[in-house]
């Protein structure tokens, strides 16, 4: 794999990629709705030849594949832990038109023209040259080939992660400011750029429509404030702050998860977009 977008490659090599693998189940829970939406969006059927970018441990990629039954799909991420498990899963049930490779979609030697379809569930908002990185999905495939992905909408109207960062904010500053377009979950937040980056990519047809629905975090408070206590921004928040600042967020962020708590467990509202492209 190329050293190209390495500092994203060492992010999800190392902790924040093995605490996602760790956690791979509860992930596949809260972004199911996600990815049903880019599997209704990307439409895989009959001998599609799809590409799954990002594909974490793969669910997303088998159910791709069942649906393109005839045609065979491939999932890559740069996290290697992830596809590790993502094989592990195939082997044990299928399907058996699927396979997973460790490479980065941005500068991977994809056959020219050899793709019906590319899908992505959050997995294209950590190029560090994003018209890099669409160009090259854009190569590897066919011409009127099918783009279909969801991305998040601004930080400020997710409040799966704006409440609780801003509850804590309250006692420990907020976090250092990421630059706009910078690579992480918020660098394709603005449908214009999505549109621009597509247009430089080659593609066209290109739609952005807003998807509304909840973030699921946990089967109860308790269990909602450990798993996002644990999360990398909470922690960037948190770390090396006063003890009794450090005391006053974590309850902040355990008010937040109770305030959050309802009949199917802890969830908070979730703003996306699901784009659609064809390659021209």
């Amino acid at each position: 794999m190329s050293d190209t977008n390495g500092s994203m490659a060492a992010v999800w090599n190392g902790s924040t990629g093995q605490r996602w693998v760790a956690h791979a189940e509860r992930h596949d829970r809260a972004l199911a709705q996600w990815g049903d939406a880019v599997l209704e969006a990307g439409a895989p059927a009959g001998v599609d030849r799809v590409l799954d970018v990002g594909c974490g441990t793969g669910a997303l990629t088998r159910a791709a594949a069942r649906m393109a039954a005839g045609g065979h799909t491939t999932g890559v991420d740069v996290n290697e832990l992830a596809i590790d498990q993502a094989r592990t899963a195939a082997a044990a049930d299928g399907p058996a038109n699927v396979d997973f490779a460790v490479a980065d979609a941005q500068v991977h030697p994809f056959a020219p023209g050899a793709l019906d379809l590319a899908i992505s569930r959050f997995g294209l908002m950590f190029f560090d040259d994003p018209d890099a990185a669409f160009a090259n999905i854009g190569r590897a495939l066919a011409p009127g080939g099918r783009l279909a992905f969801v991305c998040w909408q601004p930080l400020a109207v997710n409040d799966w992660t704006a409440v609780p960062s801003a509850a804590m904010a309250a006692h420990v500053g907020l976090p250092p400011m990421v630059a706009p377009g910078a690579p992480g979950p918020f660098s394709l937040a603005d449908p214009d750029r999505i549109r621009g980056l597509l247009d430089a990519g080659g593609f066209d047809r290109v739609t952005v429509d807003g998807m509304d629905s909840h973030m699921w975090l946990g089967t109860d408070p308790g269990d909602a404030y450990g798993f996002m206590r644990e999360m990398p921004p909470v922690q960037s928040m948190l770390d090396g702050k006063d003890p009794g600042a450090v005391g006053r967020a974590e309850d902040a962020l355990r008010a937040t998860m109770e305030a959050a708590a309802g009949p199917d467990g802890v969830a908070l509202p979730a703003r996306g977009w699901v784009v659609t492209a064809r390659r021209r």
